[in-house]
């Protein structure tokens, strides 16, 4: 070999978890950094590049991070000083590595947005040997918003690369048994923890506008389907879908998570559960949108018990599925 040849780490393979991001801490520039890479994705807002561009910088910037910012204060882990999902993320990362990680397979993460970036943990993974990366997208349903724009992401990565490694892209698993499995024994353990018999359980999702769903994005089937699955698994309690987080004026996937738990106390749903089965972590969406915001308008409406589910978070189970989901690569 030639004395002058660089040195060139190379035959490993590369494990990616990519979940969709975090802000760095919960004060007003941080959030703003984070909300401006995230609301600035075609993917996520489809409008007029310009007139979005204006109404982003002038308007959306400039209020939005306050409100954003007391959300996260609310749920922000003060004693690892980070948000549940990027704690949850490392987690699920450490584990995944005890798995599967050895000298020759490598485990790590990135987040869509924020840090740590996809382009960072790719060109890490390439400079440590990996020839060959796997990416899962932490998205169990679909979306143009959501995996594509991981997808995205890797793909502009890729193309300033001198030595691409092969990708493997990992899909949507929201009908994968073993994610199924996972989300009924996560049911079956609360309503073992509680000491009340929920009426109901709503299956809240994170919405999309519903213009990308007529536009053909399958996210909306991909969510029924789960709940379906969910439903033919256990079928003790009656579960109905809904999706949360809208943003804006426009039409999105209906029935909205809030309008629903305001109306069902009216309807005779007093004790209610709630699970979020399209969230791999804990997160702002889950632990202060439902598990504080929607406990208190049910509370308010002349509801008498709430709880939430947790998400699947490092649990074994969802590990195992991980680890399932990857070895089809291997």
């Amino acid at each position: 070999m030639d004395k002058n040849h660089p040195k060139v780490k190379f035959g490993k393979t590369g494990i990616l978890i990519i979940n969709l991001g975090t802000p760095d801490s919960t004060d007003w520039w941080s959030i703003r950094k984070y909300l401006k890479e995230f609301l600035s994705d075609r993917r996520v807002i489809e409008v007029n590049p310009i007139i979005w561009k204006i109404i982003l910088n002038l308007f959306i910037l400039t209020f939005r991070p306050s409100k954003t910012s007391h959300a996260y204060k609310k749920i922000w882990r003060k004693e690892t000083n980070e948000s549940p999902l990027l704690y949850y993320t490392k987690k699920q990362t450490l584990k995944l590595r005890e798995k599967i990680g050895k000298e020759n397979v490598l485990v790590n993460f990135a987040m869509r947005y924020g840090n740590p970036s996809i382009k960072s943990k790719l060109k890490e993974l390439q400079e440590e040997g990996c020839e060959n990366i796997i990416i899962l997208p932490l998205y169990p349903q679909y979306a143009a918003a959501t995996t594509a724009t991981v997808c995205d992401e890797v793909y502009r990565s890729l193309m300033k690369m001198r030595w691409q490694p092969s990708l493997q892209i990992i899909p949507h698993y929201e009908s994968e048994p073993l994610y199924i499995e996972a989300l009924v024994k996560s049911i079956k353990k609360k309503i073992k923890e509680i000491n009340w018999k929920p009426d109901l359980i709503v299956s809240s999702y994170h919405g999309i506008p519903k213009t990308y769903f007529e536009k053909g994005d399958p996210y909306h089937c991909y969510c029924q389907k789960t709940t379906r699955l969910i439903r033919e698994k256990f079928n003790e309690v009656e579960i109905q879908t809904s999706f949360q987080s809208r943003f804006g004026p426009q039409e999105w996937l209906t029935p909205y998570t809030d309008k629903t738990l305001e109306e069902l106390p009216s309807k005779g749903v007093k004790n209610l559960l709630v699970i979020c089965p399209g969230f791999a972590s804990d997160c702002v969406e889950t632990l202060e949108e439902i598990s504080i915001q929607g406990r208190e308008s049910f509370l308010e409406k002349g509801g008498k018990n709430f709880d939430l589910v947790p998400c699947l978070n490092d649990n074994p189970d969802h590990i195992n599925l991980f680890e399932k989901l990857i070895n089809k690569y291997l």
